[in-house]
């Protein structure tokens, strides 16, 4: 299924030919996305990597396979795999358990037509490409996001002292942003997004790492909230888009504080709003950061993760996320973890969502099909290529 092919559209009936042609082939620019596992994995594995709260094992009545992503596999990747469409979890499981992770990514990554990944490399419990590895495989070009926690952490995992950490922090992050196109914060995750951001000084910070270090942590965990606010005024400081986690995620993260709402107080900021903000997957704040995006010039959203785990239904999604903001301010991206399947199917219910909600509008009238196609092509490559810089 090379991009381009009609297959990706199969089933959707009315989609102007300018339309169609330009949600097949469009060269997309997946502005957040990880790296493919580079080592065999087994079933138990690949299912919980395809259920994103959960961190259990999947319990012995049921399988993650019943599951939106797990039906997109089976209609999209299977046939790739020499099996019909749909064809059954265990066949799907042997037919990719026989391959390689790289013959996985070499037959998948690149039809999901993809010029440019810009990744996360921040933090994982299992070995996955880099960015060089993914250019390879992928056929794509790749630029890197910088994770300002796993920098704080390894700081501190140097034994820096605490009246040194905030000076090493800057110049640590100031260094990478030589060659990276931007940074990411899981301040989602660690604390939550109610926190004071008020700039700490100096002495408040040196004051948290001692208290951070006392823990006695073997793997540091930075999770305090006076820490969390200096590493994103510092990475703000330096200009580059600064990616924030927003909404769904694993099950450490508490939903309620992750709605971008919260964000305002740090968002109202002079200096802040200088830096891009790039609020990341955001369902089920969609829109809430759809408003944001539209209030805040220096604001820009995604729907990236949501549309891979609501699958079918992510339609919906995606022409939810096209109701408020200026398209300019909205990004394509999958945000694939671990495995090429969420690489490729992000891709494909992405164009396929985006055909379907433009195409309504453009037989209703609503819509000229000129400017349905300038919007896909804005949001599917263009913004991303002018905020980072690409």
């Amino acid at each position: 299924m090379p991009v381009g092919d009609e297959w990706i559209l199969e089933g959707l009936d009315g989609i102007p030919p300018r339309l169609a042609e330009t949600a097949q082939s469009l060269a997309l620019i997946d502005h957040h996305v990880h790296g493919c596992y580079v080592e065999k994995i087994d079933r138990g594995a690949f299912e919980e990597s395809f259920n994103e709260a959960s961190t259990d094992p999947i319990p012995a009545f049921m399988t993650q396979f019943d599951s939106q992503p797990g039906f997109a596999f089976r209609r999209w990747c299977a046939p790739l795999l020499g099996l019909e469409r749909h064809a059954p979890a265990d066949e799907y499981w042997a037919a990719r358990s026989a391959l390689t992770p790289a013959e996985l990514d070499r037959r998948l990554l690149p039809l999901a037509g993809v010029e440019h990944w810009v990744m996360d490399t921040g933090f994982s419990l299992r070995p996955i490409t880099d960015p060089a590895a993914m250019a390879a495989e992928s056929g794509g070009a790749t630029s890197e996001i910088v994770r300002l926690e796993v920098v704080a952490e390894g700081l501190l995992a140097t034994g820096v002292a605490p009246a040194d950490f905030a000076e090493a922090f800057r110049a640590a992050i100031a260094e990478a942003a030589v060659e990276a196109k931007g940074f990411k914060t899981i301040v989602a995750y660690r604390v939550g997004f109610d926190i004071d951001w008020e700039p700490p000084t100096d002495a408040a910070v040196a004051a948290a790492v001692a208290r951070w270090a006392a823990l006695g942590q073997e793997r540091p965990r930075l999770s305090d909230p006076v820490l969390e606010a200096f590493v994103v005024h510092a990475a703000v400081a330096l200009g580059l888009p600064l990616q924030v986690h927003v909404g769904f995620g694993d099950r450490d993260l508490d939903l309620h504080r992750t709605n971008p709402m919260l964000l305002l107080p740090l968002l109202r900021r002079a200096e802040v709003q200088r830096t891009p903000i790039m609020l990341l997957h955001c369902y089920p704040y969609h829109r809430e950061s759809a408003y944001l995006a539209q209030g805040f010039d220096n604001v820009y959203f995604d729907i990236g993760l949501g549309v891979n785990y609501l699958g079918a239904q992510s339609r919906q999604l995606i022409a939810e996320a096209l109701e408020l903001a200026p398209f300019a301010k909205q990004l394509y991206s999958s945000d694939a973890f671990g495995l090429p399947e969420l690489h490729l199917v992000g891709s494909i219910l992405w164009r396929r969502g985006m055909a379907a909600a433009l195409g309504r509008w453009v037989r209703e009238g609503e819509w000229s099909e000129h400017d349905a196609c300038r919007v896909l092509e804005m949001i599917g490559a263009e913004n991303a290529r002018r905020v980072y810089g690409l």
